[in-house]
C-alpha cells in the first residue's frame, strides 16, 4: 500500500545541556501530516515549535525517537530529504542587495533547478504577484512583500513538502490575510504537504485541517480546528431577563443544552450549535409568556481551549529554544 504520510514523528525527542544542566526542548512528541494536509503546530513561545521545525527539516539533530518525511528517514536520508522539503524561516533570509529575481535564481542553481528555471522563476513570481517587482532590489521591497518573495523562493524546487515558521509574524493584518491566501493556493493547486508554526489563533484556525497544540515541549491537544473548539464545551449563550427562576426551569426541558446557570442580568447556557437553539429557545419562552431581553451568541475560540488547557494565555512568553541555544554558545565560548 502506498504511503500517503508526508511527514512521521515519533517519540521525537529534543534535550540542550545548559550551564551544566540539561533542557528539554521537545518531550516525545509523536504526530502525522498526511499528503496535502496543513498542519499547525501551535503554541506560545517557548513552546517547542521551531525546535521541531528544526528538526524535521534535518538542521538540528534529534535526541531521540524517529522522523520520516515522505517515507525517507531524516537521520539516514538526509540529502533526499532536504530535496523534498522547502524552508521559510521564521527570521529573513534573503540578500537585500539582490533583486527578487536574482534571490530565485541563487536558489535555484543550489538546488540543481536547470530544466526551465527562467519559466519556472516566473511562475512563482507570478504566483505571489511580484512579477512586476522582479528586478527590484529587495532592500526597497516592505515586509510583506519580502515575505512573499520567500514564498516563492520556499517553492520554486516544487518541494513535496513546505515547512513554515511563523509565516506571518510581525505582518499587519491585511498583508497578513493576503500570505494566507498565498500558502491556501500552493496547498490546492500543488497538492503541497504543509506544516506551520504560529502563535496566531486565527491564523490556526483559517488555514489549518488539523493542529496540535503544544505547550512545554508535549503535545496537549490535537484535532480539526472544528473539534478542539466543539470539545471545550460547544457555544455559550447568554439571555437577559427578568423571569430567571422560571426560564430556568423552562430550558431544562430543551433538547441540546449542556449546562444551565443563573447570572446577574439572566440565564446563561452552553450547547452546541448555538444558533440552532436560539429560536427554539426564544418559542419556547414565548409560549411560555415569559419576556426575554436579548440573546448572545459566542462560540469558543481556540484561545478559549487554549487557556481551558494550559491555564495561562497563549501571548505568555517564556524562554524559547534559541535563547536555550545562544546560551548553550555562550557557554561554550567561555
Amino acid at each position: 500500500m502506498q504511503n500517503t504520510n508526508a511527514i512521521e514523528l515519533k517519540a521525537l525527542r529534543k534535550e540542550f545541556k545548559v550551564n551544566g544542566g540539561k533542557f528539554v526542548a521537545v518531550d516525545g512528541i509523536s504526530f502525522t501530516v498526511k499528503e496535502g494536509e496543513i498542519f499547525g503546530l501551535l503554541g506560545p513561545n517557548g513552546a517547542g515549535k521551531t525546535t521541531t521545525i528544526s528538526m524535521l527539516t534535518t538542521i538540528l539533530s534529534k535526541t531521540s525517537g524517529s522522523v520520516k518525511i515522505c517515507g525517507f528517514d531524516v537521520v539516514r536520508e538526509k540529502e533526499k530529504v532536504r530535496e523534498l522539503i522547502g524552508i521559510i524561516f521564521q527570521d529573513p533570509s534573503l540578500d537585500d542587495e539582490l533583486t527578487a529575481r536574482e534571490n530565485l535564481d541563487f536558489h535555484a542553481r543550489l538546488y540543481g533547478v536547470k530544466e526551465d528555471k527562467k519559466s519556472i522563476i516566473e511562475d512563482v513570481l507570478r504566483l505571489v504577484e511580484l512579477e512586476e517587482y522582479a528586478d527590484r532590489q529587495v532592500k526597497t521591497f516592505s515586509g510583506g512583500m519580502k515575505r512573499r518573495l520567500e514564498i516563492a523562493r520556499g517553492f520554486i524546487h516544487h518541494p513535496k513538502v513546505l515547512f513554515l515558521d511563523e509565516p506571518t509574524i510581525g505582518l499587519d493584518p491585511q498583508t497578513r490575510r493576503k500570505i494566507w491566501s498565498y500558502i491556501t493556493r500552493l496547498n490546492k493547486e500543488k497538492n503541497l504537504s504543509i506544516i506551520l508554526t504560529t502563535h496566531y489563533m486565527e491564523e490556526a484556525d483559517e488555514l489549518c485541517d488539523r493542529i496540535a497544540i503544544i505547550d512545554h515541549g508535549k503535545i496537549i491537544k490535537m484535532g480539526t480546528p472544528e473539534g478542539l473548539k466543539s470539545s471545550f464545551g460547544g457555544d455559550v449563550i447568554r439571555i437577559g431577563t427578568k423571569e430567571k427562576k422560571e426560564l430556568h426551569t423552562l430550558l431544562k426541558k430543551v433538547s441540546g443544552i449542556k449546562n444551565i446557570k443563573e447570572s446577574e442580568t439572566g440565564i446563561e447556557i452552553s450547547g452546541n450549535d448555538g444558533s440552532r437553539l436560539m429560536p427554539i429557545i426564544a418559542k419556547a419562552a414565548n409560549k411560555n409568556k415569559l419576556e426575554i431581553d436579548y440573546m448572545t451568541v459566542k462560540r469558543p475560540t481556540l484561545e478559549d481551549v487554549f487557556i481551558g488547557l494550559t491555564g495561562r494565555d497563549i501571548r505568555d512568553e517564556s524562554a524559547s529554544s534559541k535563547d536555550v541555544l545562544r546560551a548553550f554558545t555562550r557557554g561554550r565560548h567561555r
